[in-house]
């Protein structure tokens, strides 16, 4: 492992793009996260990663790269079906310190190791330390003057924005907003959040009854504070509500709730945004942040399909977001549009309460057993050994190309081990698909958002033909009371639950930007020429306008690098108005 760092710090010091293209494999990839190139971007050698690498470090003065020995020690292990030697790096930049990982290869016929992937991420800037509270920084410390603001005065007072506006606006108060949030307070950046709930949680809490995580506990950790080690493996809706209350207040983040943002437009001449919301008592406030941080979800707005004869049916008819309980549909009978989670889960909540449930499918679904087959593609996130910070940089180094080859490897076992359930819904008459180039569940999030289901219970109902399945190209049309197929067939109805998905986030952005500023950041989320989610957690090509969504190991782990260039940007505007 030296040997090779050692050749690859030589090359970097001759400049020698040769020497550097030789240290990789042909299929070998460079993912960095803002370290070298101040982005989020991977390229692989046929995109020119030796030469564009070597060019990143001369810019960035990168230099010193060497094994963490603070760090996991470097081991052998198997990733993507290769015995890789993998290892955990640091190097310093002239900006500040960089961590990476390292996976090498020992291919046949040659003695010595080549690189499947190199990944650099910025971990601290020289110019803007994390925010640590000292005596001197404390104003409530021992030997203050014992009349002067507490703790609880000076956060008040914080909170209220009341003489100065925020440098960052974080608008959505979900785990996305709140690990922004948390990241960006480490830096001592003042931020605000904003959101239209009533309490922190809410956006989990007011869901429906029988909502769980649907990945472990230990992939799903929020920065700084990770949940108890006797928590249950999957959280309940509830219980991450609370959580996210609690670290709100334990992590100082300020918070502004029953506040609506009506939109912003940006102040060229001033780097800034004016920004208006609407508060709880009616009242509008301006604010002029520096940058505004979308933390909306990876789709955020309902979506209301075009469905011909719909607006026949007389009776209640709600999107998934809407629905609450089953127990209030007992011995009645339902309609699910949709076969994805929630649709799952909704009509699961529906057949356990007493109801008669028939879901509608619209088209092919991924569905994959929970255990073991969904917590198989977070398998570096569940570890045992490693703290979370480790594992998240295991994570991190996985680029495309490589994730590609792993999650098909994944997606061919997977199926294996359910085959007798997808062999069960498929005489049911359930359309099944294994996403892209069959890559499976985690791919088809990252693509499009949705489109899968962890089993927990609902596909059993549907082999047992408990819960009706029809497909919606079979309807003729939708009446007063259900739906009529093209067979003749009647289905009855009291309740049609539309679990159909939601729209991305540039129709958000349309709404509150205008068409402008959408049409300068173009899509969000999907991967990009980039090879990256496309306009997450990066600077956009609106200046001051940010995004960030997903997971929440997505989010605990680039929440950090939305931080850093952020910071980095309000630093230089700093630098400038002190020359």
């Amino acid at each position: 492992m030296q040997a090779w760092l050692d050749a690859l710090n030589t090359s970097f010091q001759v400049r020698d793009a040769d020497a550097v293209a030789s240290l990789f494999l042909e299929d070998g990839e460079w993912r960095d996260l803002v370290a070298l190139s101040g982005f989020l971007q991977t390229l692989d050698m046929a995109d020119g990663l030796a030469s564009a690498l070597l060019a990143a470090v001369i810019q960035a003065g990168a230099r010193d790269f060497a094994v963490n020995p603070e760090r996991t020690a470097p081991r052998l292990i198997v990733r993507g079906g290769r015995q890789v030697v993998e290892a955990i790096v640091r190097f310093d930049t002239d900006l500040g310190t960089g961590e990476g990982l390292i996976r090498l290869v020992r291919t046949a016929g040659e003695t010595g190791y080549r690189a499947w992937s190199l990944m650099t991420a910025l971990d601290e800037l020289n110019a803007v330390p994390p925010h640590v509270s000292t005596p001197e920084s404390d104003p409530y410390n021992v030997g203050a003057d014992l009349d002067a603001p507490n703790w609880l005065d000076l956060r008040t007072r914080a909170r209220t924005y009341a003489n100065r506006d925020p440098e960052v606006l974080v608008v959505g108060g979900g785990h996305a907003g709140i690990c922004a949030a948390a990241w960006l307070g480490h830096l001592g950046i003042d931020t605000l959040v904003v959101d239209t709930m009533s309490r922190i949680g809410d956006n989990w809490r007011t869901r429906y009854h029988n909502l769980k995580l649907h990945n472990e506990r230990d992939s799903n950790h929020l920065p700084f504070l990770p949940f108890p080690r006797n928590w249950p493996r999957y959280i309940a809706k509830d219980k991450i509500a609370n959580w996210l209350e609690a670290y709100v207040e334990i992590m100082e983040i300020n918070f502004w709730l029953e506040t609506r943002f009506d939109g912003a437009r940006y102040i060229a001449e001033d780097g800034c945004w004016e920004a208006t919301l609407r508060l709880a008592d009616g009242t509008e406030r301006i604010l002029r942040p520096r940058h505004i941080v979308m933390a909306t979800s990876v789709s955020g707005t309902p979506k209301f399909p075009q469905i011909p004869t719909l607006a026949n049916f007389q009776g209640p008819c709600v999107h998934s977001s809407a629905f609450e309980n089953g127990e209030d549909w007992t011995d009645r009978k339902a309609l699910v549009f949709g076969t994805g989670t929630s649709a799952h889960d909704i009509a699961q909540n529906l057949h356990e309460n007493g109801a008669q449930v028939t879901m509608v499918q619209r088209s092919p679904t991924l569905v994959v057993s929970v255990e073991p087959g969904a917590q198989a593609y977070d398998a570096i996130l569940l570890t045992d050994g490693p703290p979370i910070e480790d594992r998240d940089l295991y994570n991190l180094g996985t680029p495309l190309g490589q994730l590609t080859v792993a999650h098909k490897l994944l997606t061919d076992k997977v199926r294996e081990w359910d085959k007798d359930l997808l062999d069960g819904l498929e005489k049911a008459g359930f359309r099944l698909d294994f996403g892209e180039g069959d890559t499976g569940w985690a791919l088809k999030y990252r693509t499009r958002g949705g489109g899968y289901y962890f089993n927990i219970g609902c596909s059993e109902y549907i082999i047992a033909a408990d819960i009706g399945l029809i497909q919606y190209d079979d309807i003729a049309t939708i009446t007063a009371t259900g739906v009529t197929m093209n067979d003749g067939m009647t289905h009855e109805a009291d309740l049609i639950v539309l679990a159909t998905g939601y729209y991305g986030q540039e129709v958000l952005v349309q709404q509150l930007f205008g068409d402008v500023v959408a049409d300068r950041v173009g899509p969000i989320w999907g991967f990009g020429d980039g090879k990256e989610l496309r306009n997450m957690w990066t600077a956009t090509a609106q200046p001051g306008l940010w995004f960030t969504a997903g997971s929440f190991s997505q989010c605990r782990a680039f929440s950090k690098f939305l931080a850093l260039q952020i910071a980095m940007d309000l630093n230089a505007l700093k630098v400038r108005a002190t020359a």
